[in-house]
């Protein structure tokens, strides 16, 4: 059991360190290609990718355990994103980078509530929390001022409560015994079928012809294949393994990561803002995850 927990920890470290990084992806294929299309061609390939990995039929389901398919495609594929999406068009990006990484705080509260299996929160996740929020606005707000927008801010917020309901539900299907690559496939169908009628909204267009361009084709690859497919699979086998609240709390590095691929990839130059949010989300980080050893999320 040992070595299987600390399995969580790699899976988890290596999904956010490609989430991280997927912004570079984002911003590539930004020029050519609206937010929604870049989020349903990306599931649906990472759909498609799962399914031709591991082909095989879901069998056993019961209602009620579809019914937590069902939403927790709605919840972690199509709401949080489209929330997060729609949030950048209101308020700065900053600010949502800072109000996202409040998702632990919600995933902790919610697993309270609906998770026996979660053991009790001690004082060191929430002191990690504190200090992990404090390095993440520093990084987030690193040379800009904070103006506040209600509309976006809380389209923020909700998209964090509605990434905690997911690590929730993806707890609770880690549950069911089945293979992750399948309950992963399976979240992602209903995740694109919620997606659908968001499409008609935002002015989907499919041009596909777009993808000629080698470029845009490999970007919708990293983020099909890579972040979606790959990251998907190996973040609920982080839940599985080490429970909703610990694996929730590496969202805490996402800036962290942001903040390293801007420097290697873009150039942009390094501050002591910038140096000391990273410190502190990385110790906010150690703080939730290595203090209260009495805490097992996983038994």
């Amino acid at each position: 059991m040992w070595n299987r927990r600390m399995a969580g920890h790699p899976a988890a470290l290596f999904t956010i360190i490609i989430w991280g990084t997927t912004f570079i992806s984002t911003k590539v294929l930004l020029t050519d290609f609206k937010p929604v299309e870049i989020l349903f061609f990306r599931f649906v390939m990472g759909f498609v990718a799962l399914f031709l990995v591991c082909p095989h039929r879901m069998k056993g389901v019961e209602r009620k355990q579809e019914l937590t398919f069902v939403l927790a495609g709605l919840c972690g594929i199509c709401l949080y994103y489209l929330l997060e999406n729609i949030a950048l068009t209101y308020t700065m990006a900053s600010n949502v980078g800072v109000i996202i990484s409040v998702a632990p705080f919600f995933t902790a509260i919610l697993s309270r509530l609906f998770l026996k299996s979660e053991g009790k929160l001690r004082a060191n996740f929430f002191i990690g929390f504190v200090v992990a929020m404090a390095g993440v606005a520093l990084i987030s707000f690193n040379g800009s001022r904070m103006e506040l927008n209600p509309v976006g801010d809380l389209l923020a917020v909700l998209a964090a409560f509605v990434w905690a309901c997911y690590s929730i539900l993806t707890r609770r299907i880690s549950s069911f015994g089945c293979p992750v690559i399948l309950t992963t496939r399976r979240t992602f169908f209903y995740g694109i079928l919620f997606m659908v009628p968001a499409l008609f909204l935002f002015d989907f267009e499919a041009g596909l012809e777009r993808f000629a361009d080698t470029t845009y084709l490999l970007n919708i690859l990293y983020l099909g294949l890579g972040a979606s497919a790959l990251c998907f699979v190996t973040w609920n086998l982080a839940v599985k393994v080490l429970g909703a609240v610990r694996t929730s709390v590496y969202i805490y590095m996402v800036p962290v990561i942001t903040v390293v691929t801007s420097v290697l990839v873009l150039k942009e130059p390094v501050t002591w803002v910038s140096v000391m949010g990273t410190v502190l989300a990385v110790a906010g980080l150690f703080l939730s995850e290595y203090s209260g050893k009495g805490s097992r999320n996983s038994e």
